[in-house]
C-alpha cells in the first residue's frame, strides 16, 4: 500500500495557498449556496460543558500506569515494548520512523516515535493508524507530541493527530473526494502555515472532510471561527459558537494535545469538533453536520507527520504517550 496520510493530496496546498492557486475565479456567491444548502437541520439546543484539565480518566492513573485497563480506553501507546508494532494497523513509510531513547526526544519513559521528512521534493508521510471494526459515535485522541527545533515547513502538511469516519469499500485515503455525509468524516488537529512570514510550525486548527466542505479538499476550521479556503466568509458554528484566540505552539517543546471527534445525530447539527492543549480546551466546534445516515461511525484513529514538498531542510517530530478512548482522557497525572 503506498504510503500517505489520510487526507493527503500530493502536490496540492490545502488551505488559502490552494485556493488562490486552484479556484481563483470561483463564484463565492455560488460557493455560499452550496454551503448552506444543507444547512437548515435544527442546531443543538442544550450544549454540553465539555471537561478540561485534570477531569478526564487520565487522572485516575498517575503516570498513565494501568490506564489500558479502563473500560473507556481503546489503546494506550508509550513505545516502551518492542512489540508496539503489533498495536496498529497500519504503518506507513516506515523507512523514515525509529524509536528515539535520547532523553531529549522522550516525554514520559525511555522511549518515544520518532518521524522524519528528508530534505526532497516527493511527498512523505509518516503515519501510525489504528482501525476499530465497529466504529463509534465519539472518540478521544491524546497525545504528547513536540516538533523540531529550527522546523522549517510551508504549505501542504498534516502533522497531528486524526479521527476519521470511512464507510465500508471506502478507500482509506481519499484526498480530493468531497464528504457526503454517507462515505467520508474526517478530523485532523494540526499546524497549518501558509506563508513563510507564519512562525514555524502554524496556527492550530482543524482539518475536516464534511458535507458541507468548501473545497473538494476540506476545510480548516480555526479557534477564532475563521475558515479556509475562502477566508471572507466565517464559518457557521451555530449561536452557541465561541471565538478563542488562534494558536501557534513552540518548537522544540513538548505538549499534551487532544481532541474530541462527535458525530451528529441524523437530521440534526449536534455533531462536535474539541481540541485541547495542556488540559486547556483551546477550540470547539458545535453544530457541525458530519453524517446523514447512523451507520457511518468513527472507525479510524492515527498520527502523522505528511509533508507534500520538504525542500527547505530535514523535518522531525516526535509523539509519546498515545491514548485513545471513547471519553475525555486529559493529560498524563503526575505520580504520587
Amino acid at each position: 500500500m503506498t504510503a500517505h496520510c489520510m487526507t493527503a493530496h500530493p502536490g496540492t496546498a490545502s488551505g488559502a495557498a490552494s485556493g488562490r492557486k486552484r479556484r481563483r475565479g470561483w463564484s463565492l456567491l455560488l460557493l455560499a449556496g452550496l454551503t448552506l444548502a444543507q444547512g437548515n437541520d435544527a442546531w443543538d439546543p442544550a450544549l454540553p460543558a465539555l471537561p478540561k484539565g485534570s477531569q478526564g480518566i487520565a487522572a485516575r492513573y498517575p503516570g498513565d500506569a494501568g490506564i489500558a485497563q479502563d473500560p473507556a480506553v481503546l489503546l494506550h501507546e508509550d513505545f516502551e515494548s518492542d512489540n508496539w508494532r503489533d498495536r496498529w494497523d497500519n504503518i506507513y513509510h516506515d523507512r523514515h520512523i525509529r524509536i528515539a531513547q535520547e532523553p531529549e526526544y522522550v516525554h514520559g519513559g525511555r522511549r518515544a516515535l520518532e518521524f522524519t521528512i528528508p530534505k526532497q521534493q516527493a511527498e512523505v508521510s509518516n503515519e501510525l493508524v489504528k482501525q476499530f471494526r465497529q466504529g463509534h459515535d465519539v472518540l478521544f485522541l491524546r497525545y504528547y507530541s513536540k516538533f523540531e527545533k529550527g522546523f522549517d515547513q510551508v504549505g501542504s502538511s498534516h502533522n497531528g493527530g486524526y479521527l476519521a469516519a470511512i464507510a465500508p469499500g471506502v478507500p482509506y485515503a481519499t484526498p480530493g473526494i468531497r464528504a457526503d455525509g454517507r462515505n467520508k468524516f474526517v478530523a485532523s488537529f494540526e499546524n497549518w502555515r501558509g506563508e513563510p512570514e507564519i512562525p514555524s510550525p502554524g496556527d492550530l486548527n482543524v482539518y475536516c472532510y464534511h458535507p458541507e466542505q468548501r473545497s473538494e479538499y476540506g476545510d480548516h476550521f480555526f479557534p477564532s471561527g475563521k475558515v479556509l479556503p475562502f477566508s471572507a466568509k466565517p464559518g457557521d458554528f451555530g449561536p452557541q459558537f465561541v471565538a478563542r484566540p488562534d494558536t501557534i505552539p513552540q518548537l522544540d517543546r513538548w505538549y499534551c494535545f487532544e481532541f474530541m471527534l462527535k458525530a451528529n445525530t441524523p437530521g440534526r447539527r449536534d455533531g462536535r469538533i474539541a481540541c485541547w492543549l495542556d488540559g486547556r480546551l483551546i477550540a470547539d466546534f458545535p453544530n457541525l453536520r458530519l453524517r446523514d445516515e447512523r451507520s457511518l461511525k468513527i472507525n479510524f484513529a492515527a498520527v502523522c507527520l505528511h509533508i507534500g514538498s520538504n525542500t527547505l531542510r530535514q523535518n522531525r517530530k516526535w509523539y509519546d504517550d498515545v491514548v485513545i478512548a471513547t471519553s475525555y482522557i486529559g493529560p498524563v497525572a503526575a505520580r504520587r
